[in-house]
């Protein structure tokens, strides 16, 4: 049977560099979705903590470019079926609309329970022009996980440099404008709710 190439060896995650930080990275993400999730159950009970947990886990999945939320099941499933995580997160967005669709008909007073959610609520509730950020972070997050799928294929930071050789400028240049439009509808956002957060 042909050995899937996508799929590292597990011990390789304790070798090699690159993959270290993956494992890193996702194990840092579980250990802060735990402490959010215990928080808030001790706040609101086990019973909410479980939904406004994965309700908080779907606003990062649509309003920020980074593709941290989606890493947490796109990294598990690279490591176990060598699956590139760009179709994970794919299927991470379609999870995600899912879940929204049947709390805002369904169960809208979850919105409520806590300030990203609140917010989270007025950007789903005003298309115009707060969908731009859900539009914009879709984008940089596929960008971003592209460079988790780089992480995992590559062996050593060394080898990486191959592939930053041949990253487009252009790209760069996209995603940061991608990260700064996303700051400022955000900004706007905030300045529309009248919250202040000093810098």
């Amino acid at each position: 049977m042909r050995r899937n190439i996508n799929k590292p060896k597990l011990s390789k995650y304790l070798i090699d560099e690159t993959k270290q930080h993956s494992l890193i990275r996702f194990i840092g993400l579980v250990i802060i979705v735990i402490s959010y999730f215990i928080f808030i159950s001790i706040k609101f009970g086990a019973n909410e903590g479980i939904p406004i947990t994965i309700l908080t886990w779907t606003f990062f999945i649509f309003c920020t470019p980074i593709a941290d939320a989606g890493f947490l099941l796109a990294f598990p499933v690279r490591l176990l079926t060598g699956l590139r995580m760009i179709y994970t997160q794919l299927f991470s967005f379609v999870l995600a609309l899912g879940i929204n669709l049947y709390t805002f008909f369904i169960t809208p007073s979850l919105y409520n329970k806590t300030m990203i959610l609140n917010l989270f609520h007025r950007i789903l509730s005003q298309p115009f022009p707060f969908w731009g950020i859900i539009i914009l972070s879709l984008t940089g997050t596929l960008f971003s996980i592209y460079f988790g799928d780089e992480l995992v294929d590559v062996s050593s930071h060394k080898q990486r440099k191959k592939y930053h050789k041949h990253l487009n400028k252009y790209q760069i240049i996209i995603f940061l404008f991608i990260i700064s439009a996303t700051i400022l509808l955000y900004n706007s956002l905030l300045e529309k709710l009248n919250i202040n957060i000093p810098l």
